[in-house]
């Protein structure tokens, strides 16, 4: 019988594709649900699910085992809380005591929690080993191609991004005619987008570079790009939009090429090394 996956389930239409893909293959799977993250009518309630607060570490364990989970994936997007608002139960300030200053870091926190988890012996996978379609391969993904203006712009967001990265920072930056109009932090790429929108320049509008981070836990936290995306960055007066080939996810893949092509954004998938 296949591995029983568990899926720590954010925000977004991840965590029912998961729902929908292990379904198809006739694996059993659970799902550990973030309240105040998690879209309980996009999961639906025919699938073996448990609620938790983010600060109930200690309960979400003992669910995960409870169910007999063997595999574990996190997906879906969740809004970083503050420690006040995290109201933590004892397994998850200790978890915290214990990591210190190095959760100030998105992807160090991340790290820690993986390193957490499989220490209880669960086997941490990523999104991508599950839905293997959603991580775009090297090229163009639409009808649109960048021109060379747009390609400097591309060469240069992929400088700054792996800069804020080294600094775990963040995964995004919209440069327009080598102009940095902004960088992702903690708001998120949408928020980032909407920034922007104020202060583009007359001219040829700029591009969105998504990036994995150096040294980055491919397992967790991949950049995503969906149709909402792309949607946003149309408004902001984009050009398209760059993401790391086989260290992205498409989300809605198809749905997210057609958007592009509908509003004329390109949408190209690069190797960093090559683009910078």
């Amino acid at each position: 019988m296949p591995r029983k996956l568990g899926i720590i389930a954010g925000g977004g239409t991840l965590p029912a594709r998961l729902v929908r893909a292990c379904r198809d293959a006739g694996r059993p799977v659970f799902v550990l649900a973030l309240k105040d993250h998690c879209d309980a009518a996009a999961l639906g309630s025919d699938v073996d699910q448990a609620w938790i607060r983010m600060g109930e570490a200690g309960t979400g364990i003992r669910l995960l085992h409870e169910a007999g989970v063997s595999d574990l994936v996190m997906a879906g997007g969740v809004d970083r809380p503050t420690i006040a608002g995290l109201r933590p139960d004892w397994r998850t300030a200790r978890f915290f005591a214990r990591l210190g200053f190095k959760a100030l870091g998105d992807d160090s926190l991340l790290s820690a929690v993986t390193r957490e988890l499989e220490a209880e012996g669960f086997c941490i996978v990523g999104v991508h080993d599950v839905l293997p379609d959603l991580s775009p391969e090297t090229g163009i993904l639409g009808r649109h191609t960048p021109d060379e203006s747009a390609r400097a712009d591309i060469a240069r967001a992929v400088e700054v991004v792996r800069a804020l990265g080294a600094l775990d920072v963040g995964q995004g930056a919209v440069v327009q005619q080598g102009i940095v109009l902004g960088v992702e932090a903690v708001e998120g790429t949408d928020r980032l987008l909407a920034r922007c929108r104020a202060l583009a320049r007359p001219g040829p509008g700029g591009v969105l570079v998504k990036l994995c981070k150096p040294g980055q836990e491919t397992r967790v936290d991949l950049p995503t790009v969906g149709p909402d995306t792309i949607s946003n960055a149309a408004a902001a007066g984009l050009r398209g939009v760059a993401v790391h080939a086989g260290r992205s996810l498409l989300v809605d893949r198809e749905a997210t090429i057609a958007a592009a092509d509908a509003a004329g954004l390109f949408l190209l998938a690069i190797d960093p090394e090559v683009a910078a």
